[in-house]
């Protein structure tokens, strides 16, 4: 899964206007985000690998099927990190 370099540029937290870096979830923190996004993609299984992270407000924006979810609501704590 590749997010592209010039939308990585152009992206940046919702919450506090800060950077994002792309990084690796945890096994765990894939399936259930997986499982919690299934019901949104009828036919095909929703792939979550990476997340965007900012360490401005300590969240992670999943990224599912490609997707980058720029939702607060949706976001991660970075605690999941070191899990």
């Amino acid at each position: 899964m590749a997010v592209d370099q010039q939308l990585l540029d152009i992206l940046v937290c919702p919450q506090s206007q800060g950077p994002l870096a792309l990084v690796d979830l945890p096994e765990a923190v894939r399936q259930r985000l997986a499982e919690k996004y299934r019901e949104h993609f009828r036919d095909e299984e929703p792939v979550v690998e990476q997340g965007l992270h900012c360490s401005d407000s300590s969240l992670i924006y999943p990224i599912v099927s490609d997707i980058p979810i720029m939702l607060v609501d949706e976001a991660l704590p970075d605690s999941v990190l070191t899990r």
